[in-house]
């Protein structure tokens, strides 16, 4: 596979394969799972970084910036 330095997403010709095989719902569970999975993630970070915020206060954050600040 060439990989052109102008595109920085570049997908594996295996990985482009298996998703490929994959069923439109199937891809929809992947991507959900990733989104619930980026949410968590940034959910604990910001407790971790800001000890001192509520539970809505990570909330707020972790939309605005899952939502690139128009949440």
């Amino acid at each position: 596979m060439a990989i052109d330095e102008r595109n920085i997403e570049v997908i594996d010709d295996i990985m482009v394969r298996i998703l490929r095989e994959k069923t439109p719902q199937q891809r929809l569970a992947i991507a959900f799972s990733l989104w619930t999975s980026a949410k968590k993630q940034l959910s604990n970070y910001l407790r971790a970084e800001h000890p001192s915020w509520s539970n809505s206060k990570i909330q707020k954050e972790v939309a605005k910036r899952l939502s690139h600040g128009t949440a």
